[in-house]
């Protein structure tokens, strides 16, 4: 049977199904509908088919596309849709997670395996409700105990209807951390005199910038920036100068009077 003769049975598959369907449980479920015992569809020739089925929706009159989400493929409604279905669906579509329950998935999604006792050190209140919120709707799932901790507690991970909820295969898709503090880090304002006043900038050294440390307006409404001071060494030293200038002149006064002409 040719490829093409194949595809309308995968995405009946797809559209049918109550969950994501693998690339591996097409395959299956093809073979066995047409009873392929030696000629069996291979992994590679689903993949070519599904990749013509994704380009195929991909076209702008289709409302809704193909994609691999929650860890297979599923038929799915495009965002420019989402609004249109909300009313369909109403509260239920429209229900969203509490900022509680959203931190404490994050912190499972990230740190899974993970028990209670850690989620709670990482929050720093008692997360009960959230995690029982969560588990009630099945994002995270109960995957084991800890045996390594005193009375083995319980630890938990995400579940695939959390994959399937955000739309991710697994959890290498999450958004890595530094990506998500480099969207947050915000550059530094640099604040000149002219934000100061509405007036020209005066700068009594005569230069175009000056301490901006020292500010004063004259009588004019200008912003005045000051000079920097000079430093204690070029003080000492200018004084240092000036000394012995006032002792070479004292020199020359002695001079003259034990040496009068």
């Amino acid at each position: 049977m040719e490829l093409s003769e194949i595809i309308p049975h995968i995405e009946v598959l797809i559209f049918a199904s109550e969950k994501p369907l693998t690339s591996l449980d097409i395959v299956e479920l093809i073979n066995n509908s047409f009873g392929f015992l030696e000629e069996r569809i291979s992994l590679d020739q689903i993949e070519t088919a599904v990749e013509g089925i994704r380009e195929k929706y991909s076209a702008e009159f289709y409302p809704f596309e193909v994609r691999e989400s929650g860890g297979g493929w599923q038929f799915l409604t495009k965002k420019d849709y989402h609004k249109t279905i909300a009313q369909l669906n109403g509260d239920k579509f429209l229900k969203r997670l509490s900022n509680a329950a959203l931190e404490t998935l994050a912190i499972v999604a990230y740190k899974q395996p993970i028990t209670k006792g850690e989620i709670e050190a990482i929050r720093g209140v008692n997360s009960d409700y959230s995690i029982q919120k969560l588990l009630e709707k099945e994002l995270i799932l109960i995957s084991g105990r800890n045996e390594q901790l005193p009375g083995k507690p319980l630890v938990y991970a995400t579940s695939k209807t959390f994959m399937d909820y955000f739309g991710l295969n697994s959890t290498s898709d999450l958004p890595k951390i530094k990506e998500v503090l480099a969207d947050q880090l915000v550059e530094g304002t640099i604040i000149r005199p002219e934000d100061f006043t509405d007036q020209p900038v005066a700068d009594i050294t005569g230069e175009t910038s000056g301490d901006v440390s020292v500010l004063e307006v004259n009588e004019e409404g200008e912003l005045i920036v000051h000079a920097e001071p000079e430093t204690t060494e070029a003080a000492e030293t200018d004084t240092n100068e000036d000394n012995n200038n006032t002792d070479e002149a004292s020199s020359d006064a002695t001079t003259e009077e034990n040496n009068p002409e």
